[in-house]
């Protein structure tokens, strides 16, 4: 052993600024800067100028730089997740490689899960839950209070759905992929029918219809419905995303994981933006010009919703699928235009495109649903993404979405509050 290494078996040591600095690889300027920083602490010997450092401190501090350094388990380095579902380049995504937009044009939503899932597309798959696990989770939902959010409900249902599966810690892909199979479907036959029991069987739009709204499904909204579903199934590590990432990481179960991604999707900064932007359309609507509308939003404080998306520097990739679906549905032609007034409107200051919340929002407004509507096609859709990154993690090292904390409190030990 060296001899400016702590020795373990010594540990009142010091060590002196030259080898405090050669522990760390640093210059003996840098170590009065720690001191500065507070990351170390001096202490001049009686007798002596120089000051010295305790061995098992600055041992601490060079594992901490190391770790910081090298991304080891435990620092945080490892939330730059290598994933291979969904890449986002300029104004187009990609699930495993291929157009996301043009699968959800060719292709049904469980087609599009099922590709995401397992990379394999299987045409005219359908999901279907057992009889008793809907009943559950209907029982678990009724109980709740009629004001109860459409997230808040499908959160209850996936809680309950996994106290009825004895399996659900089996947490091998096969397993994994039957819950994905059995669960989504059981969350959607678990909301409310909002005027009579639409079928259970189907294409899940078709089920799903139903408990939007009590209106007419023509073809071409039932299109735009499914559409939406898988164009929503994924979007890179959004802030849900990464929850269930974090849970699966601790290896929680698949309904747990789920239920972690509902937790942070009703933020209105995530999944509830599309009723911000539904609402603020009835107010255009209502008043004949976004003019007074997009004033009041601003005089508030409140950022526009529906308009700009970090990820993209021109349009949303989504939102231009769905307003062209939209413009073949003759009852959107009043939100729609609604929707460009906000637009233009904006653009006099902040030229901002439409992201997909504003296009849910024509939607959900077009067919008489409540504002709650597009949070719950958000939550429906990406519950089948959310599978699909916990499998991916189920596959990595436990416990790796652990970042260390960089605390900045009041240096150690403290007396003891009186």
């Amino acid at each position: 052993m060296r001899d400016h290494e702590p020795a373990p078996d010594r540990p009142g040591r010091r060590l002196t600024t030259k080898e405090t600095a050669e522990l760390l690889g640093v210059k003996p300027e840098t170590v009065y800067a720690y001191v500065s920083r507070g990351l170390l602490t001096s202490r001049r010997e009686p007798g002596g100028r120089a000051s010295t450092f305790e061995a098992r401190e600055v041992e601490a501090l060079a594992r901490r730089n190391r770790r910081e350094a090298a991304g080891s388990p435990g620092s945080g380095g490892d939330l730059s997740v290598r994933t291979r579902l969904t890449f986002i380049d300029k104004d187009r995504y990609y699930f495993r490689g291929v157009d996301a937009t043009e699968l959800a044009a060719r292709h049904s939503y469980e087609e599009v899960a099922e590709w995401l899932w397992t990379g394999r597309m299987t045409r005219g798959v359908t999901f279907t839950a057992p009889e008793e696990t809907v009943e559950v989770a209907r029982h678990a939902v009724r109980a709740l209070p009629e004001h109860t959010s459409p997230t808040d409900r499908l959160r209850v249902a996936a809680i309950a759905a996994a106290a009825e599966d004895p399996l659900r810690f089996d947490l091998s892909e096969q397993a994994v992929l039957s819950t994905a199979r059995t669960l989504i479907p059981t969350l959607v036959a678990a909301l409310p029918p909002v005027l009579h029991a639409p079928k259970d069987d189907g294409p899940l739009a078709h089920r799903l219809w139903g408990r939007l709204t009590g209106g007419p499904a023509d073809e071409a909204a039932l299109r735009v419905l499914d559409t939406a579903l898988a164009l929503l199934v994924d979007h890179d590590l959004a802030a849900s995303t990464l929850a269930v990432r974090v849970a699966a990481s601790a290896r929680a179960h698949a309904y747990a994981a789920v239920s972690a991604g509902l937790g942070v999707l009703e933020g209105p900064l995530h999944g509830a933006a599309s009723g911000l932007a539904h609402r603020m359309l009835l107010d255009v609507l209502d008043q004949g010009t976004a003019v007074p509308v997009i004033a009041d939003e601003l005089r508030a404080g409140r950022r526009i919703p529906g308009l700009g998306h970090r990820l993209y520097p021109g349009e949303d990739p989504r939102a231009r699928v769905l307003f062209g679906l939209l413009e073949q549905l003759p009852r959107a032609e009043p939100a729609l235009l609604a929707a460009r007034d906000i637009v233009a409107t904006t653009a006099r200051h902040t030229p901002l495109h439409a992201n997909v919340d504003l296009a849910l929002a024509v939607f959900t407004a077009s067919c008489g649903m409540p504002a709650t509507a597009g949070e719950t096609i958000f939550a429906v859709a990406r519950t089948a993404g959310w599978i699909a990154h916990a499998l991916e993690e189920y596959g990595e090292r436990p416990l790796r979405m652990r970042p260390s904390g960089h605390y900045v409190g009041p240096r150690p030990p403290q007396p003891l509050p009186e």
